[in-house]
């Protein structure tokens, strides 16, 4: 059974069932998230003839904090140990009938399925780190009469989404900082640096451009360099852990005394990291951009950005473009239908102008003159003579008016 977890097999007489099997009904399906369903068989095979008081399903969800001596140390000191719990589902697959006390399962292999519902209250992104964890798990548990209970267990992933699309992780993040290099008197002079980012939120797999702004007016050599700072928090009874690590860094070249450095989008690209847990109140792991200069004799001089890695990528600009024209695609098609193949050349003055009112201005330009069969210049020497006249001006008074008694109706040809 490929992907499915099994107990071990039952020895001796005493253990009729052969084997127990926990298997997903998408082994592909990575991780789940609030509201989602988790569905699956319970594989139990039998050797012979099996007698059960009940085969059930639990789940189980929590987050733990702890450290400290463990129990019968002897140390005096406390342990500090937490614990938040965020899902408890029991479901009972067989079960024997009241008064009976157990129920027979026949020998041979039987599928058991089952399904349950995450709870649509946010559930907190699963993780491992050195002071505590927070997983999720699927047991079955099978309990015989006279037998100790055998069971199965299969870790949940899961995950809550963080959007990078939301306004607040779509702002930029700028910092500035000076440090003056030297002791005592001895000073050589200042280091400044100016770091930016275009925004707060990121995803695996993204590279983060980095904007920067190096002068070194000290007499040392100074080199700048950036990271990805991972931060783990734990609380439990009262106290704080923090752990912290680096997860990718870049180094940039050296800038000499008097010079200055540049970083227009340096690349650092984002590794395979857990995505920011920012929704529990005992573990929480932040994430940073850490951009400092690293100056011999001197304590370095570092900028912190903060970050968030989320799991639902940027969409940008662009994306957001071709979503919208992808949307409107087929409800503009009637548009594309409409329009000739070839544009139409505009209309002529005299088709827009009545006959009428053209014959009061006069032609729109004067007759060529005739110079027989040769003319005596060329020809663009005489269009200076051409003068096209623009059309009247609009107005609700007729500038010509005719006789009272004449009542012509004015028709535009359009």
């Amino acid at each position: 059974m490929g992907g499915e977890a099994r107990s071990a097999e039952a020895l001796g007489s005493e253990g009729r069932v052969k084997s127990l099997g926990l298997v997903f009904e998408d082994e592909r399906k990575g991780c789940y998230s609030s509201g989602e369903t988790v569905a699956g068989h319970v594989l139990l095979e039998a050797a012979e003839p099996v007698a059960l008081h009940t085969l059930r399903l639990e789940a189980h969800g929590r987050a733990t904090a702890a450290w400290g001596p463990s129990a019968g140390s002897g140390s005096a000191a406390p342990a500090s140990i937490s614990e938040v719990e965020y899902l408890n589902v029991r479901l009972n697959l067989r079960e024997a009938p009241a008064g009976a006390g157990t129920l027979s399962l026949p020998p041979g292999k039987h599928e058991f399925p089952f399904s349950f519902q995450l709870p649509s209250d946010l559930l907190v992104t699963s993780f491992t780190g050195k002071y505590g964890a927070i997983r999720y798990c699927v047991r079955a548990v099978l309990e015989r009469p006279k037998l100790p209970a055998q069971s199965v267990q299969r870790e949940l992933q899961v995950v809550s989404h963080i959007d990078v699309n939301t306004p607040a992780l779509l702002t930029p993040v700028l910092k500035t900082q000076e440090k003056m290099v030297g002791c005592w008197f001895l000073t050589s002079g200042p280091v400044s640096l100016s770091a930016k980012i275009e925004r707060k939120g990121y995803c695996n797999g993204e590279a983060i451009p980095i904007y920067a702004e190096i002068e070194n007016c000290s007499s040392r050599l100074v080199v700048p360099k950036a990271a990805i700072l991972q931060t783990q928090t734990y609380l439990a009874s009262g106290r704080t852990k923090t752990v912290q690590h680096v997860v990718a860094r870049v180094r940039g070249t050296h800038v000499a005394s008097g010079s200055t450095d540049t970083w227009n989008g340096k690349m650092l690209k984002i590794p395979p990291v857990t995505p920011s847990v920012l929704d529990c109140c005992i573990i929480r792991v932040d994430y940073s951009l850490a951009v400092y200069i690293h100056i011999p004799g001197a304590k370095k001089l570092m900028l912190e950005l903060p970050l968030v890695i989320g799991t639902i990528p940027y969409q940008g600009f662009a994306s957001r473009n071709c979503s919208v024209a992808s949307q409107f695609g087929v409800d503009m098609s009637w548009w594309a239908l409409a329009l000739p193949e070839q544009p139409e050349a505009p209309p002529e003055y005299t088709d827009v102008v009545a006959e009428e009112a053209l014959s009061r201005h006069g032609p729109p330009y004067p007759a060529l003159p005739h110079w027989g069969a040769e003319a005596p210049c060329p020809a663009f020497a005489c269009i200076p003579d051409f003068r096209f006249q623009p059309p009247p001006l609009y107005s609700e008074v007729d500038p010509h008016p005719s006789n009272a008694e004449e009542t012509r109706p004015v028709a535009f040809i359009l």
